[in-house]
């Protein structure tokens, strides 16, 4: 499945989920957002119930208000938006040696951590291409 990359007003509301790692209710972001810049709380609301109905969000009934909360961590958003971009590419090997040939030095290192990580938790015979 393709993960579309979120618009403007949906990345901040996202934002906000995943920082605070708790429901909040609409007033609540609202409030937040128009610290920066004004938004129309009918408009977080629309944005919020869109998020919701696209599986990003899931929410619950709190007095007469809904409380949002994120389905899946930025990580699991960021990692499935680069997954899509490497599912694009005619030769991934190439695309990969690129990305990482703009990646700063601790990020090389970062990711060479993660592969460490990576191999020794897959178990042997497992699905997918070894690591």
């Amino acid at each position: 499945m393709r993960v579309r990359r979120l618009g403007e007003l949906e990345a901040e509301i996202m934002d906000r989920l995943w920082q605070w790692e708790r429901p909040a209710s609409v007033r609540e972001i609202v409030d937040d957002i128009n610290r920066g810049r004004k938004v129309a709380y009918t408009t977080v609301m629309t944005v919020a119930d869109i998020l919701y109905r696209k599986g990003w969000l899931t929410r619950e009934k709190s007095g007469r208000a809904w409380m949002y909360q994120a389905v899946r961590s930025r990580e699991e958003y960021t990692a499935a938006l680069m997954q899509d971009a490497l599912g694009d590419s005619q030769d991934r090997r190439a695309t990969l040696l690129r990305f990482v040939e703009r990646m700063s030095h601790e990020d090389v290192e970062a990711l060479d951590e993660a592969l460490r990580a990576a191999r020794s938790e897959r178990p042997s015979g497992a699905g997918g291409e070894a690591l």
